[in-house]
């Protein structure tokens, strides 16, 4: 079982720790650059091969995509709830509270732990939270959002036509899907590089807050996971990969939302180290819990 967890976590240790000491020594690593690669190309690419080469029923992936919906609406009404009890500004936090590092973490995680079945129901998990976040994340963070702002997201265009290409049974140039798996390919390593960059530039101010919510993050993502597994009868792969999103920390974009936005960014970035942190540590019982 030790070895088993070990090959599950290390991967995502090693690349996201390479790419710590590689900040903390001084060298340079365009992190907008990368992050414009990921968000704009990479993810895309592999969301659109995932979807073609999808060996599930179109229906069950979608199913799984309302799974996740109803985990982001649970997070957002947990984290209303208690942000409110607390006297804390909303629209500083609910963000870093609603959504999870499904991407840097999630993607690898689900990937090492259930192979290509785990990948393809995180990527519909990601597609859900990447689409809110980067529309009802923005409009928390900036106070104002637009249609536009989500039509200019490639990140849909390659659902749309993932989802129609599987739903007509279309039989793709060999090339197109070749050259899609070999540019998404860089997606998962630049991902767990740049969240490594990241966390070596992030500061934490306001600990003891930080901290609070950084715990509420995990302990809500389990409870919201474990209870939508047993209200909808969940098992095996679906059930891991499900808990596995739910519980994962804080996501860098949070914190390069409330940087671009002037929100609290100090105590997000806290959030987001904290959080990593201490997912990191409960990651080998979740991995025994989950498998």
């Amino acid at each position: 079982m030790i070895e088993i967890l070990l090959n599950i976590i290390a991967p995502v240790v090693i690349t996201a720790g390479i790419g710590f000491f590689w900040a903390k020594s001084g060298r340079a690593f365009h992190t907008e650059t990368v992050t414009g690669l990921v968000t704009n190309v990479g993810s895309p690419m592999l969301i659109f091969s995932t979807l073609v080469k999808l060996d599930m029923e179109l229906g069950a992936f979608l199913e799984f995509a309302m799974y996740a919906a109803l985990s982001a609406l649970s997070f957002c009404l947990i984290g209303l709830a208690v942000l409110r009890i607390c006297r804390l500004d909303i629209r500083n936090y609910l963000p870093g509270l609603m959504f999870p590092n499904t991407g840097n973490m999630g993607l690898p995680l689900c990937f090492f732990a259930f192979g290509e079945a785990g990948l393809a129901l995180a990527i519909a998990v990601f597609t859900v939270f990447s689409t809110l976040q980067f529309t009802f994340g923005v409009w928390l963070s900036s106070g104002a959002s637009s249609p536009g702002q989500l039509m200019r997201t490639p990140l849909i265009y390659a659902v749309i036509i993932g989802l129609g290409s599987k739903a007509l049974s279309l039989s793709l140039p060999v090339w197109i899907i070749d050259t899609s798996v070999l540019v998404g390919s860089l997606t998962i390593p630049l991902m767990l590089l740049a969240l490594g960059v990241s966390l070596a530039g992030l500061s934490v101010n306001h600990i003891r807050l930080a901290t609070g919510l950084s715990l509420l993050r995990l302990v809500m993502g389990f409870a919201v996971g474990y209870g939508l597994s047993i209200l909808f009868g969940l098992e095996g792969v679906e059930r891991g990969v499900l808990i596995l999103e739910c519980c994962m920390p804080v996501a860098v974009f949070n914190y390069l939302f409330s940087l671009r936005y002037d929100r609290a960014h100090g105590h997000v970035a806290g959030m987001v180290l904290i959080s990593t942190l201490l997912s990191f540590i409960t990651l080998p019982a979740l991995l025994l819990y989950v498998l």
